[in-house]
This record gives structure tokens, C-alpha cells and sequence, in this order.
């Protein structure tokens, strides 16, 4: 995340405010989501996984979605 210059609060504002846009219910140790959120006019996702018990949230990774891999609406996987 700080490679990505995207702080730590932005990566929790997503999580907490954003939209989960892919389900990983398969993930192992613990599902998983895709969530985007915005930060200061970027599009950032965030993949999180979610303990059974539900008490901990396991940060995974944080970017900006490349509009290479995503349409403008950072929602949307491009069809390749």
C-alpha cells in the first residue's frame, strides 16, 4: 500500500463505505471480496478476507484498477 501511495484509512474507508464488486467464497484460510471505493478522485480496490468467526479482516492487497483490466466503471472486468 505505501509503494501505491494509498494510506492505510483509505483501504479502511473502502472496506467500511465501498462496494464489494466480486465474491471468493472458495478462498482459503477465508473468503474473500473485491471492494471499490474511491479515494481523493481514484478508484482503489481492496481484496479483504474474512475470518469465520467474523472478528478479524485480513487485508490482502490495495490498488488502483488499470483500465486495462477493468472498464471505466472500475465495476467491470474487460472481456478478453
Amino acid at each position: 500500500m505505501a509503494e501505491r501511495d494509498i494510506p492505510r484509512a483509505a483501504v479502511l474507508e473502502v472496506l467500511l463505505a465501498g462496494e464489494c464488486i466480486e465474491n471468493y467464497p472458495a478462498d482459503k484460510p477465508f473468503p474473500s471480496g473485491l471492494f471499490l471505493g474511491h479515494m481523493g478522485g481514484r478508484a482503489i480496490h481492496a481484496v479483504a478476507a474474512l475470518a469465520e468467526e467474523g472478528e478479524r479482516v485480513y487485508i490482502i492487497t490495495a490498488y488502483e484498477p488499470s483500465l486495462d483490466v477493468f472498464e471505466p466503471d472500475f465495476r467491470t472486468r474487460r472481456k478478453t
